[in-house]
């Protein structure tokens, strides 16, 4: 009888163990979706056959911007805001969405090479964060690594001068994102 009341005893702890992980990982997904964050695989459950993408690349003073064709199938790039304050790129955004029938939004997010998050990652998320409360469309983290190195070298191999590389390299990085994500739903 007391080996059976020890082995209760452990399935409790067990069960206990389990509750408190579900527990916790329902509180970050609450949290994730509060602030329209979804993974790319929801997203694509989310779109219609006619929805078009923004990519923001966001830089610490330029975010560049792309968008794609209703298709789905080619990014290309839009602009490149400069960056005063979260109210005027959160308008910016609004703007750009509401004038390009925009269903979702694809954020860069700058992870280190070894997939963590640094600092630049941290910053990232807390403008989107911001920009997340003024904006209800769904929304993806995409990692950005190399994807300004992309662009440019891209631009090398078409023989575009430098002064013209680094003007667009904002939204040619926010654009080498966006047809990153199309790829893949389009596999």
């Amino acid at each position: 009888s007391i080996e059976i009341l020890d082995n209760l005893d452990m399935c409790f702890t067990v069960l206990r163990s389990i509750l408190i992980w579900y527990l916790i990982l329902r509180q970050i997904i609450i949290i994730y979706k509060k602030y329209n964050m979804i993974t790319i695989d929801e997203l694509k459950v989310l779109l219609d056959n006619k929805s078009r993408l923004l990519g923001v690349d966001m830089g610490a003073k330029r975010i560049g911007i792309s968008v794609c064709d209703e298709n789905r199938k080619i990014a290309t790039p839009y602009e490149t805001i400069q960056f005063k304050n979260i109210k005027n790129l959160t308008s910016s955004l609004q703007k750009i969405i509401s004038e390009n029938g925009i269903k979702g939004i694809v954020f860069g997010l700058p992870l280190n090479m070894d997939g963590s998050e640094g600092r630049s990652a941290q910053s990232v998320k807390d403008r989107i964060k911001l920009i997340s409360k003024e904006i209800n469309i769904p929304q993806i983290y995409w990692d950005e690594r190399l994807s300004t190195s992309g662009s440019f070298n891209l631009s090398s191999q078409l023989d575009i001068n430098v002064s013209k590389k680094l003007k667009y390299i904002d939204q040619n990085s926010a654009t080498f994102i966006l047809q990153g994500v199309l790829d893949y739903l389009n596999k």
